[in-house]
């Protein structure tokens, strides 16, 4: 409901906003590492879809170091394990959405999908009337795996 009530758009990188900011719970920010961070995307494909994001404000793949790439990967592997536990996740669909053309809601910063999957998840809600129905507000789905994470 928020999403839907809200009237004004976001100013500036949403993640580089996240980042600098000293309230990781208000932004959803699950961990931080060195050169990267957990944070839960704010509109999921299903509960539990977190991204890892490099911290430095790079678009590319090619514009990213070995390290930057290394740490996300690395979290997002903590971020299956801590999925996998707590929401019994049986797949995962793990990627990078680079340009505009490829699906990339937010272009200039690089940033890792972990969408968490289960067998049958789909079902007419998104086949017939393209949206989804999340079973859990965003703050429990915060708490429960901030806690998974080690926080």
């Amino acid at each position: 409901m928020a999403y839907v009530g809200g009237s004004s758009a976001a100013v500036g990188c949403i993640f580089c906003t996240a980042l600098a900011a000293d309230d990781d719970a208000k932004y959803l920010i699950l961990r931080r590492s060195s050169r990267a961070f957990l944070i839960l995307n704010a509109y999921p494909y299903t509960p539990g879809h977190l991204m890892a994001v490099i911290n430095r404000h790079v678009g590319a793949l090619a514009e990213a170091d070995a390290e930057e790439l290394a740490d996300a990967m690395a979290l997002a592997g903590q971020a299956t394990g801590a999925l996998t536990d707590e929401y019994r996740a049986e797949g995962f669909n793990i990627g990078v959405n680079q340009g505009r053309v490829a699906g990339a809601g937010i272009e200039g910063h690089l940033h890792v999908h972990v969408v968490p999957r289960w067998n049958g998840d789909t079902n007419f809600m998104t086949t017939l009337g393209e949206s989804r129905v999340l079973p859990e507000a965003l703050d429990a789905t915060y708490a429960r795996l901030r806690r998974r994470l080690g926080g």
